[in-house]
């Protein structure tokens, strides 16, 4: 074989083995498996520690309120004037409860029940009493606090002994009277005088008080939209104003259109239910004294988070008045809780006029 020839045939041979070579290096790379990726560790869940809202260990019986000690002290139901001339009060917004009810002259006035508010605020002016307040304030298990009374009241409470403080018969020295204003629109107590006093005349402090139904959304899924309403009781002149107000969440007071303010701290009055409850009222005398029936029950309506529910009042022999669905009692949102008593005559309805409602 020539030398050329021999030199072809070495070359080729030499190509066909580095194409083997090649592919076989191909086909061994060809069934590599991939490399395995890198384990990544599972990200760590961090367990959120949700908060409960804290429970308070004590309420307050009359407001549903949290208060840091259990309220056992007994009520002081204090008489509150409500002439044009005692305005403003003082000592209203500490009030647990406040009841309105119609007294002669067509004017009304004010039992305050003082519980687990109230210490050396002042309080008045302090005004006289008459039969249905004292059965009104008794029903709170409230010492009675008054500046004289109507010839039957004092009957009622020498003869069945009632513990009570008057600042005209028996306990002076718990009053003081203001010089800015005139007499009888100046005389004003302070609970802890009352209590200081009530101590003195030996009257018990401790109470089991009556208990209200509370929850924070009250009664208002049967309710009615109430944005603004009015009570009238007798004269043209003297309109109370409840306006909601969505941020406190009250029922702000205004008379005769203008913000009904506490002379102790400039605060506008306010309440987070309002009963209005219809009872039947009768003249007595010449003078104009009245007597009003707070036993019978009836129509009523009560006014919460913007919403009037409609309902019946009942109160229990020695018990409170409460307000009723359907025969069960409701619920009342946590706060303070006015009651208001109207005549039935000509009739309920005509007493309470809803102004203004909110737009569904």
């Amino acid at each position: 074989m020539k030398s050329f020839e021999w030199k072809k045939v070495a070359s080729a041979a030499s190509l066909l083995i580095l194409a083997i070579s090649l592919v076989a290096c191909q086909s061994k790379e060809a069934v590599q498996p991939p490399p395995e990726p890198e384990a990544v560790p599972a990200p760590v869940e961090v367990e959120q520690e949700t908060q409960e809202p804290a429970v308070p260990k004590f309420t307050a019986p009359l407001t549903g309120l949290p208060v840091e000690e259990a309220v056992t002290q007994r009520p002081l139901a204090v008489m509150i004037n409500n002439a044009p001339a005692a305005r403003p009060q003082s000592g209203l917004s500490s009030a647990d409860i406040i009841i309105e009810v119609l007294a002669e002259g067509g004017i009304t006035r004010f039992i305050a029940i003082f519980q687990s508010q109230g210490g050396a605020e002042t309080v008045g002016p302090v005004r006289s009493i008459r039969p249905y307040l004292i059965e009104l304030g008794e029903s709170y298990d409230g010492v009675l606090v008054h500046a004289g009374g109507s010839p039957d009241a004092y009957s009622i409470l020498q003869k069945q002994q009632k513990q009570h403080m008057d600042e005209i018969s028996n306990s002076g020295p718990y009053f003081w009277r203001s010089s800015d204003r005139k007499a009888p629109h100046n005389l004003y107590t302070s609970a802890d005088k009352l209590r200081e006093g009530a101590d003195i005349k030996g009257y018990s402090h401790d109470t089991e008080s009556p208990v209200y139904i509370y929850n924070e959304e009250g009664s208002t899924s049967a309710g009615e939209p109430a944005a603004q309403f009015d009570i009238h009781y007798l004269l043209d002149s003297y309109r109370v104003t409840y306006d909601y107000d969505e941020v406190s969440g009250r029922y702000m007071r205004l008379v005769n259109g203008k913000p009904d303010q506490d002379q102790d701290n400039g605060e506008q009055i306010g309440a987070a239910n309002i009963i209005v409850a219809g009872a039947d009222h009768k003249v007595l005398d010449s003078v104009g004294r009245l007597s009003v029936n707070v036993n019978q029950g009836g129509e009523a309506m009560l006014f919460q988070k913007g919403k009037m529910v409609r309902g019946q009042w009942v109160k229990k022999p020695g018990d409170i008045i409460r307000f009723m669905q359907n025969g069960t009692e409701a619920a009342l949102v946590p706060g303070q809780t006015f009651i208001s008593i109207v005549p039935n005559q000509p009739d309920f309805a005509s007493h309470i006029e809803v102004q203004n409602q909110f737009q569904n």
